[in-house]
C-alpha cells in the first residue's frame, strides 16, 4: 500500500502519492465556504490505474472531512462517483 500525503497551503489542498520523488495520484481541493471543501480535480498516473488509488484518494478526503467537520462539494466527475456509490461515504456529502 503506497502512502498518502496531505499538505494544504492557503485555502487549497492535496492528498497525494509519490514515489521515488516521482507524482504517481493527486486529489486536489479547495476551502470553497465556512465548512466545507470542494474536490475538483483527482488523477492516477496511467500506469496505477485500476489499481484503486483513485478511490482511496477520495476516501482520506472523506476521513479528513469528518476530522475537521466539513461537508464535500465533488465538483470532480470521479470524487462525484466515488462519494455517490459509497453509502459510508454520504455523510460528508455537501
Amino acid at each position: 500500500m503506497m502512502e498518502i500525503e496531505h499538505k494544504e497551503k492557503g485555502r487549497k489542498g492535496t492528498f497525494f502519492i509519490e514515489e521515488n520523488a516521482e507524482l504517481i495520484a493527486e486529489l486536489q481541493y479547495f476551502t470553497s465556504a465556512p465548512g466545507e471543501i470542494t474536490i475538483y480535480h483527482t488523477e492516477v498516473g496511467e500506469k496505477f490505474r485500476g489499481e484503486g488509488i483513485g478511490h482511496d484518494l477520495v476516501a482520506a478526503a472523506v476521513n479528513y472531512a469528518r476530522e475537521k467537520g466539513l461537508k464535500i462539494v465533488p465538483k470532480c466527475p470521479y470524487a462525484a462517483k466515488v462519494i455517490n456509490e459509497t453509502p459510508e461515504f454520504q455523510e460528508v456529502f455537501a
